[in-house]
C-alpha cells in the first residue's frame, strides 16, 4: 500500500478491513467515528464533510488545511501529509484500523 495518503489508499484500506470492525458501516453502531490522527503530532479529527458537518465515512473533504499536500483544478484534497492515518474515535479515544477490528 502506498505511503501517500490518497483517496485510493482509503479504497485499499476499506477492501483489506472488509468484513471487519476496521470499517465505518461495521462499526459505527458501537459508537465509533471515522477519524484522522497525524501521527507526527498525535493530533487526532473527525472525518467532516466540506461544510464541516461530521460524516459517516472517512472521506478527505474536510480534513484541516495544514494536512493537505495536494489539491485537484476544484479544489478538493487529493494526497494528505504521510503522517496520516485513518482509524476511529469512540468516548474520544483514537483507534488504528486495526485497532478498532480487533474489538469489534
Amino acid at each position: 500500500m502506498s505511503r501517500m495518503f490518497t483517496p485510493m489508499r482509503l479504497r485499499q484500506e476499506n477492501q483489506a478491513f472488509a468484513g471487519t470492525g476496521g470499517i465505518s458501516r461495521n462499526n459505527c453502531d458501537l459508537g465509533f467515528q471515522a477519524a484522522f490522527q497525524d501521527s507526527a503530532t498525535g493530533r487526532v479529527e473527525p472525518a467532516r464533510f466540506a461544510d464541516g458537518s461530521l460524516a459517516p465515512m472517512h472521506i478527505l473533504s474536510g480534513v484541516p488545511a495544514e494536512w493537505i499536500v495536494q489539491r485537484d483544478a476544484e479544489g478538493h484534497p487529493t494526497v494528505l501529509l504521510d503522517s496520516i492515518i485513518s482509524g476511529f474515535l469512540r468516548n474520544s479515544v483514537f483507534y488504528t484500523r486495526e485497532e478498532a477490528a480487533a474489538l469489534v
